[in-house]
C-alpha cells in the first residue's frame, strides 16, 4: 500500500497529531459538510457535538449541498443526521487523538487545526445492484495545542484596540481645543459689538 500523502502542509510532528481513513463506506457530501462543522473547533467540543449527532439530538448545517434538504430547529437552515458519516469521522478523531496522547500532548487543549474529505475512487457494486457505484471517501484529520496561539491572538486583538483608542482620542482632544478658541473668540466679538454700539 502507498504512503498517504495529506493536503495539510505546515504540519509539525512535535506539536501536532494526525490520523487518515482510507476509502470509508461514507458519503462525501455528507462528509464535507461534517467537516466544516468540526473545523477550528475544541477536540472535546467536537466529540461531543458528533455524538449528539449519532443520538439525533443535533443536526449538521448543510451550507452547500442544500438541494432537497429539509431545515431544522434552532440557529440554522438546512440540516441533516448522518450517523453513518458521524461514526466514522468520529473513529479518525479518536485515532489522532491517540496519537497525540502517544507524543505527550495535552488533550484538553487541542483542537481540530486541519479537518478535509476527499472523494475516493468509486469501486462498482455487484450483484442484483449491478451497475451502481459505491461510494468513498477518504478523511484526514489534523489536531494541535491551540492555546498559546489564541493567547497570542488576544494580546495582538488588545494592543490594537489600545492603539486604535490612542489614535481616536487625539483628534477628539485638538477638536475641543480649537472649538473652546472659536467660542472664546465668538464671545470677545459680541463683547466689543456691544461697547461700540453703547
Amino acid at each position: 500500500m502507498t504512503q498517504y500523502r495529506y493536503s495539510f502542509k505546515d504540519y509539525n510532528k512535535e506539536t501536532m497529531a494526525r490520523s487518515v481513513g482510507t476509502d470509508l463506506p461514507i458519503s462525501t457530501k455528507q462528509s464535507i459538510e461534517i467537516c466544516n462543522m468540526l473545523r477550528r473547533v475544541n477536540l472535546i467540543k467536537a466529540k461531543s457535538m458528533l455524538n449528539e449527532v449519532t443520538i439525533k439530538r443535533k443536526a449538521v448545517p448543510f451550507k452547500r449541498f442544500t438541494n432537497g434538504v429539509g431545515h431544522r430547529a434552532g440557529d440554522m437552515a438546512s440540516g441533516r443526521y448522518p450517523v453513518k458519516s458521524s461514526k466514522n469521522i468520529l473513529s479518525i478523531i479518536e485515532s489522532a487523538e491517540t496519537n497525540a496522547q502517544q507524543k505527550g500532548l495535552n488533550t484538553s487543549k487541542l483542537s481540530v487545526v486541519h479537518i478535509s474529505a476527499q472523494k475516493a475512487a468509486n469501486q462498482p457494486r455487484y450483484g442484483r445492484h449491478r451497475g451502481r457505484r459505491a461510494k468513498r471517501t477518504h478523511i484526514e484529520v489534523v489536531l494541535a495545542e491551540t492555546a498559546e496561539q489564541e493567547q497570542k491572538k488576544g494580546r495582538h486583538k488588545k494592543e490594537s484596540k489600545s492603539e486604535k483608542k490612542e489614535s481616536s482620542e487625539m483628534p477628539k482632544k485638538d477638536l475641543d481645543k480649537s472649538f473652546k478658541k472659536e467660542a472664546k473668540h465668538d464671545v470677545k466679538k459680541a463683547h466689543d459689538k456691544g461697547g461700540e454700539k453703547k
